[in-house]
């Protein structure tokens, strides 16, 4: 059975970072998302890059061994003025993407802004306004303080609004309610 043909799905979300990379993962269905589980791999302690870069591929096929999800939404590497940088951030995506690879699990991109744009309405928003806006999508006070962890997760939600068909390149909205006005048709609130 394909991940379309499915009627409930697990999506790990990922935030990769050098130092820092955020997860979060959900069981979507047709309609709502449930929290199953956000956290963060730190890798500060290592200070040789490549070791840094094997704990992240480590921690992320661990997840995946444990929580077996169908498909990994993962964000993509911003365009930045340090080129170091964005090949350390592309290096750490790229170690995600080979451990879902190595389980055959299905990869989806989404830009920065398209992330933010999903779970906000504005592709600009912070990330402290991202993290409030998923505690009221999901009904909880219960997230981390750290903010990779919640921009993990809201790369799973930016998933599962796209599995609805929620996501809306072209309309911009000015928040979180006139999103909700305009798709009122497509959420069922419980």
């Amino acid at each position: 059975m394909s991940v379309a043909e499915k009627k409930q799905i697990t999506i790990l979300g990922i935030d990769p970072g050098s130092h820092t990379t955020g997860y979060g993962i959900i069981n979507s269905d047709t309609r709502n998302a449930e929290l199953i589980l956000i956290g963060t791999i730190y890798t500060e302690k290592y200070d040789d890059h490549y070791d840094r870069l094997c704990k992240i591929y480590d921690e992320v096929l661990e997840i995946i061994n444990m929580y077996k999800p169908d498909v990994l939404a993962i964000e993509a590497p911003f365009f930045g003025k340090n080129v170091q940088s964005m090949l350390k951030l592309g290096r750490a995506q790229g170690m995600a993407i080979a451990a879902a690879l190595s389980k055959k699990i299905p990869i989806q991109e989404y830009s920065p802004k398209k992330v933010k744009q999903s779970i906000t309405g504005n592709g600009n928003a912070a990330k402290e306004q991202v993290a409030a806006m998923l505690c009221q999508i999901l009904k909880t006070n219960a997230l981390p303080k750290q903010l990779d962890a919640t921009d993990g997760l809201a790369v799973a939600m930016c998933h599962h609004f796209s599995l609805l068909g929620l996501q809306n390149t072209t309309t911009k909205y000015s928040g979180w309610e006139a999103f909700a006005k305009a798709n009122a048709n497509k959420i069922i609130k419980k």
